[in-house]
């Protein structure tokens, strides 16, 4: 899921069932009061979409939780307020679809970007993320799939230019190949595991049905009987959400330099200003600065974008419906993890069905949450630090990001039905010197993002509702949204994204 990178939990209050205007976050050794998340980012392009700066990446190791000063640098004197803050592209909301659609500008033009958002960076979604960017579940031909082919192909020429410049993919994003498993159980489970996997070749994928035999070869800590069988697609990766948001950051500040970026941190986006005349935007309001904008303003804050369109076009005669929600998630990571290793990122069959699990009825009739209705499917992946990361939990309980010690019980209990040898060992135990992350996912009826311009506001767009793919659908939605606004031909075809 997109997450924080941060080693904490944001907290409203557990029954707020609206966007909390404020909530303190804290940062291992200080405490910072800071408003709900809205960001706002752009960056210009350089020809090479997938060029990088050596300096960005040797400053790219660092956790979200060390940038805490955003960079003041633009044209002339714009920071100290003695002319008008004016930029190409004014982006809100600084979580991964937001960075990326600011890098996509500031390599692929000479556009000027500023970004926005109430926080800092990996305080939302993003870094509380496992930080798959696998295949193996998604289903050829669906409304997604070009956009998540189209994205996957960009973050592999990204570890791959990043190789040949002499640089560690593995160090800079936490890249890893590790191939992904579909996990099956049950004949039923793998009848249809046989089904994905014959759609995947189709595709074009090197899929491969494992047998029970094959599997417990690739995953000996894995005991399932004889009926077990998984889909799996060698070639799939996995990225460190945090490290990949610290070093796309990076690469970003690089064009402060030359006045084409500036970050405004712990300033959430209040209002837009409007010409009297045409009713453009022409202006972002912020609690401290007012942002021109010639080009566009790009909303990209998660499960917060439907309560800031509300409140950016108050007063005004449009009418828009974003029901984006936010689905809150759990993970288990455990520090030091001795007892198996896993060989490849894994995930149950069922964690498809989970995936896509929608709103009860009372839900969607808008009467309220029910804290009883949560999701749990096995998710298992080993980072670059050899962690061991469980998962995972859905849950639609409003903005509710409390840790809820049942659920994680729970991730514990499912996880163990597929690694025996956990029920051997204790949680409370395993839990030191690890932690919980607590997300929320911005969930859309129907599954699909919305990424694209917003009727009747000229200049703005939106990049919101990616659920639990905003990682892997990133660079491909950045891109479409820089195709977008310079009404340049699309690699892949925007319409399902729209309003």
């Amino acid at each position: 899921m997109a997450a924080s990178a941060l080693k904490f939990a944001f907290n409203p209050k557990p029954d707020d069932a609206v966007p909390p205007r404020s909530s303190t976050f804290s940062f291992s050794s200080c405490t910072v009061k800071l408003a709900a998340t809205y960001c706002s980012s752009s960056h210009n392009i350089k020809t090479n979409p997938f060029s990088i700066s050596t300096s960005a990446y040797y400053n790219s190791n660092r956790t979200c939780a060390n940038r805490l000063h955003p960079i003041r640098v633009s044209v002339s004197n714009q920071a100290s307020k003695l002319e008008p803050l004016k930029f190409d592209v004014v982006i809100v909301g600084a979580g991964i679809i937001g960075l990326t659609i600011a890098r996509q500008f500031l390599l692929g033009s000479n556009l000027s970007v500023a970004i926005v958002d109430a926080a800092v960076p990996c305080a939302g979604a993003t870094g509380a993320g496992q930080g798959y960017i696998w295949r193996v579940h998604k289903t050829p031909g669906s409304e997604k799939w070009d956009l998540a082919m189209r994205s996957h192909q960009l973050w592999e020429g990204l570890a791959e230019t990043i190789q040949n410049q002499g640089l560690d993919p593995l160090q800079a994003l936490g890249w890893k190949k590790t191939g992904s498993l579909l996990v099956g159980r049950t004949t039923d489970d793998c009848s249809v595991l046989r089904k994905k996997v014959e759609q995947l070749v189709d595709a074009g994928l090197g899929a491969e049905f494992l047998s029970s035999y094959e599997l417990m070869s690739e995953e000996p800590a894995l005991k399932l009987g004889q009926e077990c069988g998984a889909a799996f697609l060698p070639d799939d990766c996995q990225l460190d959400a945090r490290r990949a948001v610290a070093f796309i950051e990076k690469a970003n500040r690089s064009f402060a330099a030359e006045g084409r970026y500036t970050e405004f941190y712990y300033e959430p986006a209040s209002s837009l200003v409007r010409s009297e005349g045409s009713g453009e935007i022409e202006a972002v309001k912020t609690s401290k600065n007012t942002l021109h904008c010639k080009k566009a303003v790009v909303i990209a804050t998660g499960c917060w974008s439907g309560s800031l369109m509300d409140e950016l076009t108050k007063g005004s005669q449009i009418e828009l419906d974003l029901p984006v929600k936010p689905r809150k998630g759990h993970l288990l990571v455990l520090e030091n993890f001795k007892s198996f290793s896993l060989n490849h990122g894994l995930m149950e069959a069922g964690y498809v069905n989970h995936e896509s699990a929608v709103l009860g009825s009372t839900m969607e009739s808008g009467v309220g949450y029910d804290a009883n209705n949560v999701s749990i499917s096995m998710t298992a992946t080993m980072d670059m630090s050899g962690r061991l990361v469980l998962g995972s939990s859905r849950q639609l309980i409003g903005f509710n990001t409390e840790i809820d010690e049942l659920i994680i019980n729970r991730i514990w209990e499912r996880a163990s039905e597929f690694f025996p040898i956990l029920k051997e060992l204790s949680l409370n135990d395993m839990r030191k010197g690890g932690e919980v992350r607590v997300g929320l996912r911005p969930y859309m009826p129907g599954g699909k993002p919305v990424i694209g311009p917003v009727p009747g506001l000229s200049k703005m767009f939106l990049a919101a509702g990616h659920e639990g793919e905003g990682l892997s659908l990133a660079l491909g939605t950045a891109e479409m949204v820089f195709n977008q606004v310079l009404g340049n031909p699309q690699k892949v075809n925007p319409a399902p994204f729209s309003m």
